[in-house]
């Protein structure tokens, strides 16, 4: 559970085993102190282990930073789907559905997990979520071989084993709104206003945003007030936030006045070329018609932000460092897109179809 939490609670672990015919499924409780987890992260840390998770980027990143494990040789069940013909980002009980022509019951998909006891109701539906996870992949898995793309499902899905939910501060702080664009000084009081905001978030373990949020932050950095008086003009501070760490703020503010100005030292990207957004659209035409062909999910191939990447590289004559241009998807249309730019390619529409064709 995350929602009201500094960062997401690990309430529960299903596992099932396949036993001959049978699925054996056990609940554990990791909330539980008296349970040692060693045994089962030791399992999903072996490379000779297939482990099966539905929608896994979250619990693969609780799992590493609560049971301080690896998960290897990972199949996720919902990414898996997106190169099987079916719809990108499917939910687990939708994929039963359509695959298997199972539903499973809502009886307990909105209780509180964190909660103890379980109530028999709850693990039961937790045992029941899980009960169909092999037949399920062994149907996508299935598509896949038909269509000779489990290799690039497979590939897509070790991408999730490194993934994490540790906060850096450093990260954090580069990725706040119009950072950038703030002078030394400025940078230096956001900084310091990153690390209140965090440790205190951390002590109460409430959202960083309910803190404070990123634009009124960036708001404070750059215009430095040094009253309560002047914090009630900026705009987008939670009143309550105010009256309680008014001066609180005012003095995390100080202390960044007193810090080392910290430049920005990174490359700024130039702004989109006016002439760019029907190039983009083009651009998109292409990547819709050839995933709509191979039948695979838009979204695991090619977003906006790619193609506008990809295309302010070509103005400059570099090369954009995107996944649309890497292993099969720049087989399957990367090097389109880029010849295309060089006015290799044309576009029309016959019988209602888009039609590529090298010029």
């Amino acid at each position: 559970m995350g929602e009201g939490r500094y960062r997401t609670l690990l309430c529960l672990v299903q596992v099932s085993v396949p036993v001959g015919d049978e699925v054996r499924v056990e609940v554990i409780d990791p909330l539980d102190e008296s349970i040692d987890p060693s045994p089962l992260a030791e399992v999903l840390a072996d490379p000779e282990i297939e482990v099966i998770m539905h929608a896994a980027r979250q619990d693969v990143a609780l799992l590493r930073r609560v049971w301080h494990t690896e998960v290897t040789n990972l199949f996720d069940t919902q990414v898996a789907a997106g190169f099987a013909g079916l719809r990108a980002q499917a939910g687990y009980e939708s994929l039963l559905s359509e695959l298997l022509g199972v539903r499973l019951p809502k009886t307990a998909s909105y209780t509180k997990w964190d909660k103890r006891p379980l109530s028999p109701e709850q693990v039961e539906y937790a045992r029941e979520d899980v009960l169909h996870l092999f037949q399920l992949t062994d149907a996508i898995k299935r598509r896949l071989q038909a269509q000779g793309r489990l290799e690039w499902a497979r590939e897509e899905c070790r991408a999730l084993e490194s993934v994490s939910d540790e906060r850096d501060l450093d990260t954090i702080f580069e990725r706040l709104p119009r950072v950038a664009g703030l002078d030394a000084r400025s940078r230096a009081v956001a900084r310091e206003l990153v690390e209140w905001r965090e440790g205190l978030a951390a002590s109460q373990d409430r959202p960083v945003q309910s803190v404070l949020a990123d634009a009124a932050l960036v708001e404070l950095a750059k215009r430095k007030p040094d009253s309560r008086k002047a914090l009630e003009n900026i705009r987008g501070i939670n009143p309550g936030n105010l009256r309680r760490r008014g001066d609180d703020i005012i003095d995390v503010i100080s202390r960044g006045r007193d810090r080392e100005p910290i430049p920005f030292e990174g490359e700024r990207r130039p702004g989109p070329h006016p002439g760019d957004a029907p190039l983009i659209a083009l651009a998109e035409a292409i990547v819709r018609s050839r995933v709509t062909e191979a039948e695979l999910a838009y979204e695991l191939v090619a977003s906006r932000a790619d193609l506008q990447a990809i295309l302010t590289a070509a103005r400059s004559g570099g090369d954009a460092s995107v996944r649309t241009l890497e292993g099969w998807r720049k087989e399957l249309v990367g090097d389109e897109l880029l010849a295309l730019l060089r006015g290799e390619r044309s576009l029309h529409v016959q019988d209602f179809n888009v039609v590529i064709e090298e010029r």
